[in-house]
Formats: C-alpha cells, structure tokens, sequence
C-alpha cells in the first residue's frame, strides 16, 4: 500500500468514491450517527481494530451517539495517502452493519 501524499486530484476522485467523507484541512474525515451509545461504542471498537490491521491509527472520537474520524498519515508529515483511503473504504463497509448512517 502506498504512503507517498496524494495530489490534489487524486484526493477528489478518492473522496468522489466515499459519500460522506470530505477533506477537513489536511485530512479527511467522516461522523456516523448511530442509534445508542452501545451502537457507537461497538463501531469504535470495530474501527480500532482494522487500525491495528492496518497498523495505520486515526483520531477517532465517541460522543453519545456518534462516531467521527479524522484521518492522515503521519509518517509523510501528515499528508493523505492511499492508505487514509483504504482505512476509510473499510470504515464504510463495517459501518452499516452497525446501523449508522
């Protein structure tokens, strides 16, 4: 997987692929809403444990009932790699299972 920093572009057509994901500064980001706090809690355990599949770990916050990641890569100088995309792509297919929207 590569974690040279993307363009501009290729940041666009990335985040054209992932509804509800947007760049915020130098990341990209993304809340869900979900229907408990237990339904949160659950996500946010799911999410940390593809970051440690992937050894790649974003800010990640819990709110009552909302999970919302903000995610770059730290080793290129917090630039958004491939590898933001990737966590991001499998952020979004766990996600529903979890009832969030």
């Amino acid at each position: 997987m590569s974690v040279e920093p993307l363009s501009q572009k290729e940041i666009e057509d990335r985040l054209a692929e992932l509804p509800g994901w947007s760049l915020d500064g130098d990341r990209i980001a993304r809340s869900y809403r979900l229907g408990s706090h237990f339904a949160a809690t659950a996500l946010v355990i799911h999410i940390a444990q593809v970051q440690e599949e992937l050894d790649h770990h974003s800010d990640l916050t819990l709110g009552y009932n909302t999970v919302s990641l903000t995610v770059n890569t730290h080793s290129v100088g917090g630039a958004v790699t491939e590898l933001d995309f990737e966590l991001a792509r499998r952020v979004e297919a766990l996600a529903p299972g979890h009832g969030a929207s």
